[in-house]
Formats: structure tokens, sequence, C-alpha cells
């Protein structure tokens, strides 16, 4: 049969063709497109044409179509539903693609021929198109000797094959770190909808008769909210943190050793102290010491109030606390100080309802889209589901997929990434896909969130009304290719209509009886607002804190002793607290390890958070929930991508620059 992805898909959209789909569609086609991108390389640089925009520039941005259209759809497969022999082609075609970047960034003759078009004329978009491809060759070390571009290459190769590891093990580790429990009395205070989907995992596991309590990607697990058993939770937090550290083959430790030594010594090479300032080179942040200074300022408030959050979970429990304890005596507190039992809320936000009356019926609001289910398309596993998004006027602005459930067979955490970008250049629109992590219920049993889960689901929304509303001419620009330390921004945004009125009194309402969520828990939820604020910006800080402690040493300081070093890391920071783990720890920190987006970069989300911050307040000045509002933040913002400044696109929309108090007051950091 002829591979389906070799060729641009007939699909609306260009959905990929997933059920005509194999594994080994998957590595011949993207085999096939470092091979044809080479080709087109080649034709450009070969050019005996003088370099133009359009023989150089637009030729580059018009290559590479067939390895992004089956590099999109393969690693979509890695991270929501990998198979062993997906992992094997990762493990193979990583090196290769590492190197491939290698080649084009490194390429002299590519890089003589940007150098030398003449920018006078273009427009701002164009203009910017060559400047930002001019910077990319620079910070990748196109200034380097052969010898130096060799010794890079090397670094880069290894530095791929290493973050494969670490992301395949920390996923087997968080399977093999689920907690079996032999007995329903274990399970005393869990809800009886966790209990059955614990009896289902346990089932599905080959465990029939028991209970498996599966872990989500952060340090921190919801049952510990709920279990009575003080026992239980020590097993479940101490399963949690351990993962990646305790020895064997899933162990991590000395992956992270060698991609930190790795990483500064690709740091030196390219000119810079340390890795984190190579980092934030390429962000929004105007320097590394930024950063630090607004990270150094948050953390003496966030522990002080966590201590404060401490004392009163220690009258609670009349005993010693330990780490295990604080989620479940905060939720008592939350119960006894503000009457707001998160428990209880469960069933007021059923996951279809919050989706289409909460989720879409806000974006719809402000932005007058709609959506419009497509049964008769398929994603690449039967949990999937597609939406048809539609403009204003009718007309097709893209697709959206949900992916909500846990399965073996995906990685832990949240996130939304692009299958299709937009670009009027290519004549491309948008197919994007969220992917979470919610326990699946027992069959005809309804999916009831978290006060977290709900959170997560409106977030990486966000994230998907960004690519949705691309509106840019190149795909290099295209909706959230935007630095790391922005792209967190629009998806903070949207987390602000989960309470706003009009949205909660449309979806809030009890999955069995249909009845409203009452007043008088809306009104409680609001009073507790800052209750736990102490905890999770401590939390969050831990984890922060330590991606940066880990990349400004230099090769010859990385040491030894990982966990050592990492509790002396959180120690100088401030941020040590015995009864708050990093909401990362090393051994499971994925985000800046297994791949490396977010090394030196978990800074990102309180970066972001600034921003966001003060755009809620925008829209609570401007009466909040409407067209004119939805549709002036997306056309200065949301459309952009990364086709002008992100931060210019920030102060045309809010008319000035960012100030922090906005999120010193919601954080209660004053």
């Amino acid at each position: 049969m002829t591979n389906p992805l070799l060729t641009p898909s007939p699909l609306p959209y260009g959905l990929p063709p997933f059920a005509l789909l194999t594994a080994e569609h998957y590595g011949e086609a993207v085999r096939a497109g470092l091979a044809e991108h080479v080709r087109e390389i080649n034709a450009i640089t070969d050019s005996e044409e003088a370099p133009t925009f359009e023989n150089t520039a637009l030729a580059m941005e018009r290559s590479g179509q067939l390895l992004n259209r089956a590099a999109a759809a393969f690693f979509t497969l890695v991270s929501a539903d990998a198979s062993p022999r997906i992992r094997e082609l990762e493990t193979e075609l990583s090196p290769l693609l590492s190197a491939h970047q290698d080649e084009i960034y490194l390429n002299r003759a590519l890089f003589d021929r940007f150098s030398a078009i003449d920018t006078d004329r273009l427009d701002a978009e164009s203009g910017r198109l060559v400047e930002e491809y001019l910077k990319e060759f620079r910070q990748s070390g196109i200034q380097l000797d052969d010898a130096g571009q060799e010794h890079l290459r090397a670094i880069n190769a290894e530095l791929a094959r290493l973050g494969t590891e670490f992301g395949q093990r920390v996923k087997e580790g968080m399977k093999s770190a689920s907690l079996l429990l032999d007995d329903a009395a274990e399970l005393a205070g869990l809800p009886a909808d966790d209990v059955a989907s614990a009896a289902e995992a346990a089932r599905a596991a080959g465990h029939e008769g028991k209970f498996l309590l599966t872990l989500i990607q952060p340090s921190n697990q919801p049952a510990l909210a709920a279990l009575e058993n003080r026992k239980v939770r020590r097993r479940l937090l101490e399963a949690s943190i351990g993962r990646g550290s305790a020895g064997g083959s899933l162990d991590v430790l000395d992956l992270v050793k060698d991609m930190v030594r790795l990483r500064a010594e690709k740091a030196a090479l390219l000119g810079f102290a340390n890795f984190a300032e190579l980092s934030v080179d390429q962000q929004t942040a105007p320097d590394f010491e930024a950063v630090q200074a607004m990270m150094n300022r948050l953390a003496p408030a966030a522990v002080r109030n966590a201590d404060a959050e401490a004392d009163a979970l220690a009258e609670v429990a009349g005993h010693p606390l330990e780490a295990w304890d604080w989620a479940y005596y905060s939720a008592q507190v939350k119960r006894e100080r503000y009457s707001v039992d998160e428990q209880a809320l469960r069933p007021y936000f059923e996951l279809d309802r919050v989706l289409t009356d909460g989720v879409f019926f806000a974006a719809t609001a402000l932005y007058g889209i709609t959506f419009h289910e497509r049964t008769d398309l398929a994603g690449y596993h039967p949990d999937v589901r597609v939406w048809e998004v539609k403009d204003a006027d009718g007309t097709g602005l893209g697709l959206f997929l949900g992916d909500y459930y846990t399965r073996e067979s995906k990685r832990g955490g949240a996130w939304m990434n692009s299958l299709v970008e937009q670009s009027d250049l290519l004549g491309t629109r948008p197919v994007v896909i969220n992917n979470l992590n919610i326990s699946k219920p027992a069959a005809g049993e309804p999916t009831l969130l978290t006060l977290d889960e709900l959170r997560t689901t409106f977030h990486e929304f966000g994230h998907a009304l960004h690519g949705l509303f691309s509106s840019v001419t190149y795909p290099r620009f295209s909706g959230t290719s935007v630095p790391r330390d922005f792209v967190e921004y629009p998806s903070q945004v949207n987390e602000m209509w989960i309470m706003w009125p009009e949205v909660l009194a449309n979806y809030a309402r009890h999955h069995a009886t249909g009845e409203p969520l009452p007043q008088e828990a809306v009104d409680k939820l609001d009073a507790a607002a800052l209750w736990g604020e102490g905890f999770g910006t401590t939390e969050y800080l831990g984890a922060a804190l330590l991606d940066l402690a880990w990349h400004v040493l230099e090769e010859s300081e990385v040491p030894d002793d990982v966990l050592e070093f990492e509790a002396k890391a959180l120690a100088a920071a401030g941020v040590a607290h015995s009864l708050i783990p990093p909401r990362y720890r090393t051994g499971y920190f994925q985000h800046i390890f297994a791949g490396g987006w977010y090394a030196a970069g978990y800074y990102s989300y309180i970066w972001s958070e600034v921003l966001d911050a003060e755009t809620v307040e925008w829209f609570k000045e401007n009466g909040g929930l409407s067209r004119a509002n939805g549709d002036f933040f997306r056309t200065e913002l949301l459309s952009r991508g990364n086709s002008r400044d992100p931060m210019e696109s920030f102060r045309a929309f809010r008319g000035r620059n960012a100030r922090l108090d906005p999120l010193l007051k919601r954080r209660g950091l004053e």
C-alpha cells in the first residue's frame, strides 16, 4: 500500500488519515521528508541567481512540507499513544532530526544567502522573517569554525539521544510507580467514582479485584487530598517523588548529569557563561539577571505564606505534619474555614458539559466561533474527539481535537500541539490538539472533574485558541511559535472564564439533577481563593529555581550526587520546605530534560502570568465577556503569532508595558 503520509492528506484541513497509518508509515515518511528537505535546501544554496527574499527566504518557508507533515503526526503519537514500535522509532529518528537541524543552521552557504537579502523594501512581517532566520543561525553556532561546528553537532546528537531516553524512562517510571492496593478499605475517603476508576485501572493492568492509584506527572497527587489512611498517603507521595531516582533500569540521574554537562559545554562553545544565559537569550525576558531578580523577589513572600498555611494545618491535624499530610489537611481547612468541599463540587463539573457549555460557550461569546463535532473524522485513538471550528461568518477556521483520558501509551501532563499550522503562504488552516490525563470512569459513568482538571481544561484550550486564531503569512510565525516565556500567556488568560458568572452558570450544573452550582458555593470559592497560594507558589518556584540551578553550572561543576545537589540548590534559593516538594523533582522533570523545551525556562509560567494578570484586569475594566473585547484580544494578540515581537503585540493590546503588581495581588504576595 502507498504510504498515505507521502502525499498531502485529502481529509478536511489536512487531518492525517490516522486509520490508514502503520508505525512503519511514520518512519518511512519522516526519512523521506528529511531527504526531500535536504534536496530543497540544496536547490536554494546551489542557485546561481543572486539571493533575494523570494528565492531564499520564501523558498525556505515553502520547503520541508513532507517532513513537517510526517513529524507532526509521528510526534503526536510519541506523546499521546506510543506503541513499543513507535518508541523504537523515536529512538531511531530523534538523532536524525537533530542532525538535520544542524545541517540547516550550520550551513554557511544558506546563511550567506540570507545575509545578502535586501530587506529595505520588505513589509514588516517579511523583514522580521529574515531577521529571525539570521538570529537562529547565530544562536545555533554558524559563527563557529569547522572544528567547533563538528563539536556542536556531536553535542546536539547526544543531547537528542539522552532526552529521548529520559522521556521514555519517565513515562515508564510513572506507570511502574502506580500504587497497587489490595483492599477497598485502604481507599477510605476517596469518592466512589475514583474508587471505581482505581478498580478499572487495576483490572486493565491485570490485577482483577485490586485497586490501582495511577500517578499524574507533578509531585503532588490528587488522591492525597481525600485518602484518610495516613500510611497509604505516605506510600503514594513517596512513590511519586521517588520516580527516576531509585536505581534500576528506570533511574534517570546519570542521564541528567550527562545532559547538564553537555548543555554547559554547548553554552561555552557558543560564547555564553552558562546554559541559562543561552536559553534566556532566545526569550522575551531582557536577560537572565531579570529572571533571577523576579524569582528572588517572589520566593521569600511565597515561603512566608506557606509557613502560615502550615501553622493552620498543624492546628487542625493535632500532630506533627509530614509532606503527605498537606493536601489532606488543606482540604479539611478549606472545608472548615471556608466551607468549601472540593470533592462535593465535582458532580457540577462533568467533562462534556464543561467543554460544550463552558469552554466552547466562552469562546463563542468572546470570538463568535462555533463548534461542530465531526464524528466522521477519526483521531489516532478511539478516545479522541474531533470538532470543526467555524468563524462568526460561518467559514471554516480549523479542527480541534480533544484527547482527555489517561492511558498507558500516553505521557503524563497536559499539552497542546499542532498537526497542521496556519499559513497564508501555504494555504493551510490549523488542526490543533489538547491532551489531558483524566482518569477514565467505568463504562456509562460520568467524567467528573476536580478543580485542577477544570482549570487545566480551560488552560489548554487557551493554547488551542492561540493556534486556531493564527493569521500569519509564514509558517515559521504560526500560532504558538512564540518565545517560550510568552507561550503560556494566552492559555493562562483563558482560565479567567472558569469562574466568570455568565460562563459558570452555563456549565456548572449537577450531572444527575441539572441543578446549578449554588451561589453560596461560588461565594465560598471566591472567599477561599488565596488559600493554598503559599503552597502553590512555593511548589512552583521550587521547580523553577531548581531548573535554573542546574543550568547555571559550568561543565566542571556538575555534581556526582544529583539528589544532594537538588537539596542544596533548593536551600540556597530559599525554597527548601520540608512539607512542600518542588512541583517536579529532577528524576521526573520532563519539561526540562525530555527534549529540553523548557530547559532553563520553567520560569516562563510565572513570567507569562505577569502578562496574564494585567490582561485579566483589562477585561474586567472593559466589561468582561464581550465580542468587542474578544475581537480586540484576538486581533492584536492571538492572531499575531510571532509575526511581530510578542511584547509589541502585548503593548498594542494593553497600551503599555506590564506591571508586576496585579500578579503579586493575585498570589497574595504584596
